[in-house]
């Protein structure tokens, strides 16, 4: 026997997941959920930045100590 999700079985809708793929159809969400995915995508690039920066740094330190 399947479990059975009260808010489904009471026609509430449930609540989307806070993430997006990419490329993922996008024709069903509204405005409000297209800003949201926006906002945790620019969330994602602004972290992705600080770890190339983190790498370059790390980078640029080891190639100091290594200089002769």
């Amino acid at each position: 026997m399947a479990a059975v999700d009260d808010e489904s079985a009471l026609g509430q809708r449930r609540k989307p997941v806070l993430a997006h793929e990419i490329g993922q159809n996008v024709d069903d969400l509204s405005a409000a959920e297209l800003k949201e995915r926006i906002g945790l995508l620019r969330g994602e690039i602004e972290r992705l930045e600080r770890a190339i920066e983190a790498r370059q740094a790390t980078r640029a330190a080891a190639d100091s100590a290594f200089k002769i």
